[in-house]
């Protein structure tokens, strides 16, 4: 897999969520890290993610990660 490192100019940490534009709803969503690398979405680091600035009048819509269920160990 190849290391995805944030969108935002001179920021060489690695990605840890995906940010989208909806513009008619003028609305930005930020979630965990996409799967794949989609056309539309910009990988954030972790800082870039908890400091984002939006337009006045947009909402921001965060998505937490699933949780993580604990593997069991074989029976």
């Amino acid at each position: 897999m190849d290391v995805r490192i944030c969108s935002k100019v001179a920021c060489g940490a690695g990605a840890s969520a995906t940010l989208t534009y909806d513009y008619a709803d003028s609305m930005v969503v930020v979630g965990p890290l996409s799967g794949r690398v989609e056309p539309h979405g910009y990988d954030l680091c972790a800082r870039h993610a908890a400091t984002l600035r939006v337009p006045q009048g947009w909402r921001v819509i965060r998505r937490d990660p699933p949780p993580r269920t604990p593997e069991r160990p074989p029976s």
